[in-house]
């Protein structure tokens, strides 16, 4: 009986972990129509137009010059990120940090130089350093 018990509480404490996972997300920037789709605990997200290289734990899309994928990351707690992304080249890597302001936005801003552009006329712009992103799976 005694062993059964504790079985019973180290499941639900091993459910309780899995089930509060921060970092598996899907967020918008309505204002620049960019997407970025994360799984940082495993790599499980489709990249579109990359489908042959798998699953990977991530990209940025949307409005921008190509698709970036995650090819690093840091989790540094539940509300703070950094997250590295590569262009479907490969050409060119760029860190960005993410917080969590509240229960459905954050806050993305690129570290360094920001490499990620979008086609606008028949030239490529930056887009700004800093996006808000709201929650798009709630």
């Amino acid at each position: 009986m005694r062993r059964r018990a504790t079985i019973a509480v180290m499941l639900g404490i091993f459910t309780g972990v899995l089930g509060k996972q921060p970092w598996k997300l899907n967020l918008f920037c309505p204002e620049e129509k960019i997407n970025l789709v994360l799984d940082l605990y495993e790599e499980s997200v489709e990249v579109p137009g990359l489908e042959a290289f798998g699953p990977m734990n991530g990209f940025l899309g949307g409005s921008i010059y190509g698709v970036w994928y995650v090819v690093g990351f840091d989790i540094k707690d539940d509300e703070h990120a950094t997250v590295t992304i590569a262009n479907d080249l490969g050409s060119e890597d760029q860190k960005l940090s993410l917080t969590q302001t509240s229960d459905s936005t954050y806050q993305l801003k690129f570290l360094g130089y920001n490499a990620v552009k979008r086609a606008q006329g028949k030239k490529l712009v930056k887009i700004p350093g800093e996006l808000k992103m709201v929650r798009a799976d709630k």
